[in-house]
């Protein structure tokens, strides 16, 4: 099953070209001396008038869509590591349920990001998992690997400082050691505050002046806030059987 931002991506795509065809069609019919007869596209022309179009949107992105994107890679891929831990780690089935759909949107979305990137000539953030370790390998456009960083640290600002919503590494470690109800309570706090430091990134992100330009972009971002506040909403209803 295809998940919504991708369902959302495929109609966009469909509404784009079917603008392009009635927008061409009606220029077509005002060049032929007032006459109501319209030419139709061949499909060369139909063509080059759609790759113009998708040409076009790849050039409305900022520094700051790039850092956005960039970073929401990393992030998610924690969420992945979180997520991997729930089969081994004696979760209830509603926490590996909600494990798995937070895998399968998750990594969905890093794929996304990372062909957004590599569309617009831009390093492409390569993950590397081991075990609770995630280290970051930047591909740059021209497929040579320019550098690792550790994940979870802001790749931009040249500081060491924590994207918002991170677990450190001590409580990746102390989830790991948990199992059964223990295991679920801990999950379940460490990715309400991963989901909620996810939709602080976006609010950053709109907080910038031209950002979300892009379309790619802007419904990422709107993705990403709706679907974590969605889960956080579920999450928060499931952690009252864990609390006092």
């Amino acid at each position: 099953m295809r998940a919504p931002g991708v369902r959302r991506t495929v109609a966009a795509l469909f509404l784009l070209v079917g603008t392009a065809i009635t927008t061409n069609l009606t220029e077509a019919a005002a060049q032929t001396d007032g006459t109501a007869t319209q030419t139709a596209l061949s499909p060369a022309e139909f063509e080059a008038v759609y790759q113009a179009r998708i040409d076009s949107s790849r050039m409305r992105f900022t520094e700051a869509d790039v850092e956005f994107v960039t970073g929401m890679i990393g992030h998610h891929a924690q969420a992945l590591i979180m997520s991997d831990l729930a089969p081994t780690h004696g979760a209830s089935q509603s926490v590996q349920t909600l494990a798995a759909r937070i895998i399968n949107a998750q990594k969905d979305e890093i794929a996304l990001m990372q062909q957004w990137l590599r569309d617009r000539g831009q390093p492409v953030p390569m993950v590397k998992i081991d075990g609770l370790d995630l280290t970051i390998e930047m591909s740059a456009p021209d497929g040579e690997m320019e550098h690792d960083m550790h994940a979870g640290h802001d790749m931009h600002s040249g500081e060491d400082h924590m994207m918002p919503g991170m677990l450190t590494q001590e409580q990746l470690e102390e989830l790991d050691a948990a199992f059964g109800p223990e295991f679920d309570r801990l999950f379940l706090t460490g990715m309400i505050a991963h989901h909620g430091g996810a939709v602080t990134m976006v609010h950053e992100l709109f907080a910038v002046d031209g950002t979300g330009q892009d379309e790619a972009v802007f419904k990422l971002a709107s993705d990403v806030q709706v679907d974590q506040i969605t889960e956080i909403a579920r999450m928060e209803l499931m952690l009252e059987q864990y609390t006092d």
